[in-house]
């Protein structure tokens, strides 16, 4: 008799079903077939340890494994669990009764006990999609689970849980968990806040604009001028996630393996890479094609320091992410689309000794060699970076002054009133939640200029020697400006202000 067990695969952040179909007949043989991977197909020594830890045995007949569908690759440790319950009971070991009410992950140790797998929230999904009346999953891995809900999720520690269940000989411990409730009291707590930051009030502006219009920012600016602390400081004015966007930032970590502690995530995810990092590690993929870094910041920020040091090759593949907000990763047998919505930071000197521009401190680099260092950041990336912002050192009397400055809270809730203009005004648009993810129609619509920004726009991009690209760009900040500001209407002092954002223009920059 064939027997079946419910398993899933990954296919990106998203689950597809696997049946596990097993049967045994004479001989001696264990085949398993259905496009396996390694990993797989070694859970036969796994499996057989585990069993007789429980006080079973593996059956000692042939035994043909099929996982279907067959055209989808099995990858990684999670099917040892629904593979040992269905070999139990096509051998006769166990009834059969539960087995179709029921999906199983989990990986299995020689001593029985079941290991934590990646991606156990996209299986409870897909569990309850497939309106089944519950999911067996590792312990380790049972609160993410259960924030699906009216989903039975049952907490397995060993092979013998698992076994005692099927045979009905014992119950297993059900995980629940009110998503809703949990996420509205979960704690928020940031562990940078600009309070601490002093000085630096026209960067922390820009901030407060980029973070109100979900704008990509990058600083330029001397050693210890204080760029990567206001970048840190940057997640406590973010507007929180919502409840849609938790669960889909959940996911992407789940599918990468990190699991948070309460099995949701609550605040905006801060990736800050090292600059020796790959680009497969970066936008993702890999022989088993994986998260990286840039879909791990989905919905947060992602802070790259030091950017010219970064490899040339890297920083060209953040181009299509930042364009599309996905990524797509393509591979001979298999092509998965990974989300990517996130607010790029960076930082930079403004040359290779870092001291260019400094007001007391002498920069020892030619000229051609600041155009060159800058040049390390190709001109179609610094196009897709809205806001452009040069720092200078702060003075003694600024580092020395006692006082306190504005604190997170305070410039957070100007953010979250701006975001809530934007939401409104792009209610009927999907996809689009923020100015910066305006398209050129919606820029005509919500960007109209009276006749004097628009000779003020249009001195600048002669003076300045703009691109057709920044004018976009200075519209939609322009735009977040007055939306911060409480205004209805672009006026001239907006456009005034966005076009002081455009720092690194290259046609002006290391002229002396």
């Amino acid at each position: 008799m064939v027997v079946r067990t419910i398993t899933a695969a990954l296919q990106g952040i998203d689950a597809t079903p696997v049946y596990c179909e097993t049967v045994t007949t004479q001989g001696i043989r264990t085949i398993m077939i259905g496009l396996p991977d390694t990993a797989v197909k070694e859970s036969r020594d796994r499996i057989e340890s585990a069993l007789r830890e429980a006080g079973m045995r593996f059956p000692r007949r042939a035994v043909t494994i099929n996982l279907a569908p067959a055209d989808v690759r099995k990858e990684g440790s999670l099917y040892d669990v629904p593979i040992a319950v269905a070999v139990m009971a096509a051998d006769g070991k166990i009834p059969t009764d539960k087995l179709e009410h029921y999906m199983m992950v989990g990986e299995l140790s020689l001593d029985g006990a079941v290991k934590p797998v990646k991606g156990c929230l996209p299986f409870a999904i897909l569990a309850r999609q497939m309106h089944l009346k519950g999911i067996i999953v590792p312990r380790e891995n049972a609160c993410e689970a259960a924030v699906v809900n009216n989903l039975d999720v049952l907490c397995a520690d060993t092979l013998s849980d698992v076994m005692g269940f099927m045979a009905g000989e014992s119950e297993m411990e059900q995980k629940v968990m009110n998503t809703r409730e949990m996420f509205e009291k979960a704690e928020r707590t940031y562990p940078h806040d600009f309070k601490d930051v002093k000085g630096q009030e026209m960067v922390k502006r820009a901030f407060a604009i980029a973070a109100a219009g979900g704008h990509n920012m990058i600083m330029v600016g001397p050693p210890g001028a204080g760029k990567s602390m206001m970048a840190k400081c940057l997640p406590s004015i973010l507007p929180p996630l919502s409840l849609s966007e938790a669960l889909e930032t959940t996911k992407i970590h789940s599918v990468a393996g990190l699991r948070a502690e309460t099995g949701l995530v609550t605040q905006r995810p801060f990736r800050s890479p090292h600059h020796t990092i790959s680009s497969v590690v970066l936008i993702g993929g890999g022989t088993n094609p994986m998260p990286g870094e840039v879909s791990l910041a989905h919905n947060g920020v992602l802070y790259l320091d030091e950017l010219p040091e970064f490899s040339k090759s890297v920083l060209e593949v953040l181009r299509q992410p930042l364009e599309d907000r996905q990524i797509t990763i393509a591979r001979a047998k298999n092509t998965v689309t990974y989300p990517a919505s996130l607010m790029l930071v960076a930082s930079m000197n403004p040359c290779p000794c870092g001291y260019y521009n400094h007001p007391t401190h002498p920069c020892i680099c030619s000229e051609t060699q600041v155009r060159k260092y800058l040049g390390r950041v190709s001109g179609p990336l610094l196009d897709r970076i809205d806001l452009q912002i040069e720092i200078l050192p702060l003075s003694f009397s600024e580092v020395s002054r006692t006082g306190v400055a504005e604190s997170s809270s305070s410039i957070r809730e100007r953010v979250i009133k701006a975001r809530q203009i934007q939401e409104n005004r792009f209610r009927e648009e999907p996809g689009v939640h923020c100015n910066a993810q305006m398209t050129p129609s919606l820029l005509r619509q919500y960007c109209k200029l009276d006749d004097k920004a628009l000779a003020m726009i249009q001195r600048a991009m002669t003076k300045l020697d703009l691109s057709a690209r920044a004018y976009d760009r200075i519209l939609k900040v322009s735009r977040t400006i007055a939306d911060y500001e409480g205004e209805p209407h672009i006026t001239s002092t907006h456009i005034a202000e966005a076009i002081s954002y455009r720092n690194l223009d290259r046609s002006s920059w290391g002229q002396g």
